[in-house]
């Protein structure tokens, strides 16, 4: 017999999901909708890794859960080879692409250590962080930022630094690109016995400084490193990403996660020993990348003349100048045909603003820029 369980656990709303009446309206325009609300790359993928995912002929066994040998080792040798991490002191596992490894951690960790049940996480930040913990029982506490969208740890509660299972950092943050004190918060982590998780999916587009920060630049001890090669490679659809740091951390959520049968698919894990292994489709996209967000930047200061370039990441995060980020998206819709995030889906901290995500083709921001050059000839011969 099936029912309705009435005091279990009821998933929200998708958060692109409440965007499908601004998306009829943004799509009423000649041209359709520009959709710059989910950060999905458009870009194609480096040539040799399509090559190696074709030509694997790993279609037929099971993959490792952990990764093959070569791919954990084109995972580290890219940290080393970009950003000076050598990592001998820490341990590497494959995920399968990193929604499903911040989504399954907390679940992870409270097997490891029952007697927490607290995850904290930025307070303007990816929902998913927050989601994870719903779903498996416990405690989400968010962790106010500061004026710069960093973590301000001064202000988590001693109470809950104690119950927590992990402290989660992004950086480059979305969705404000703000780029955090790596070794201050290992120092924080460590000082009080929580797990450091950094998500540093963005880090080889790292605009406020010369190179990349990842928080295994100061040690493995207490922390883990989260990579993809989803927006790295746009590789988004292959499902490929990897974890390093703790060896005791890393190696008791392999096994967890080898039980479970998370395994990244054996022609995947080809693909990404490819992209691992080249930097110059990154280098390329760097620059396009850089492009597409000064563009977007000049269509949306008539909306918010202060908006800055990002620290890091794919994203601009403007104000609205009403304090209603949802009011904003609605006339960037209503207005240029763009549909674009509002705030509050990272948190409400960021309800007074807005994300745009510079990963919709050149030709499709091409068409904005006419759109915002009719409505402002529109406007003056008013």
């Amino acid at each position: 017999m099936g029912g309705r369980v009435v005091d279990g656990f009821v998933p929200p709303p998708y958060p692109h999901d409440r965007l499908d009446e601004l998306r009829g309206v943004a799509d009423s325009f000649d041209g359709g909708v520009v959709d710059l609300s989910v950060g999905a790359p458009s870009d194609p993928p480096p040539p040799e890794a399509s090559a190696a995912l074709s030509a694997s002929n790993a279609e037929r066994g099971y993959p490792a859960s952990i990764g093959s040998p070569g791919y954990r080792e084109a995972a580290m040798g890219w940290l080393s080879r970009r950003f000076g991490v050598e990592a001998d002191d820490a341990a590497v596992a494959a995920c399968v692409g990193t929604k499903e490894f911040v989504a399954s951690l907390p679940r992870g960790l409270h097997l490891r250590d029952p007697g927490r049940d607290t995850v904290l996480y930025p307070a303007v930040s990816y929902p998913t962080y927050a989601m994870g913990a719903a779903l498996a029982g416990c405690r989400a506490v968010a962790v106010p930022v500061d004026r710069r969208w960093r973590l301000d740890l001064a202000a988590v509660d001693p109470d809950d630094a104690a119950r927590a299972l992990c402290l989660w950092v992004n950086t480059p943050g979305n969705p404000a690109g703000g780029l955090e004190d790596l070794a201050a918060i290992a120092r924080w982590g460590r000082e009080r016995r929580v797990p450091v998780f950094s998500d540093e999916c963005y880090i080889e587009f790292t605009w406020g400084a010369d190179t990349g920060a990842s928080i295994l630049h100061h040690g493995a001890s207490g922390v883990v490193a989260v990579h993809s090669l989803s927006k790295r490679s746009n590789m988004a659809g292959i499902r490929a990403g990897f974890f390093a740091g703790d060896p005791e951390l890393v190696g008791y959520l392999a096994e967890v996660r080898k039980h479970a049968g998370m395994m990244v698919p054996g022609p995947a894990q080809a693909a990404a020993v490819a992209a691992f292994n080249d930097d110059a489709h990154v280098d390329a996209q760097r620059a396009v990348y850089r492009s597409r967000l000064h563009r977007l930047r000049e269509i949306l200061s008539v909306y918010d003349a202060e908006v800055s370039l990002p620290g890091g990441g794919l994203y601009l995060w403007a104000a609205s100048p009403d304090g209603d980020g949802w009011a904003l998206a609605r006339r960037v819709a209503v207005e240029i045909g763009a549909l674009v995030s509002p705030g509050e889906f990272y948190g409400s901290a960021g309800s007074g603003h807005i994300r745009v995500a510079a990963v919709a083709p050149d030709s499709r921001i091409d068409l904005l820029e006419q759109r915002m050059a009719a409505r402002r000839g529109d406007t003056v011969g008013e």
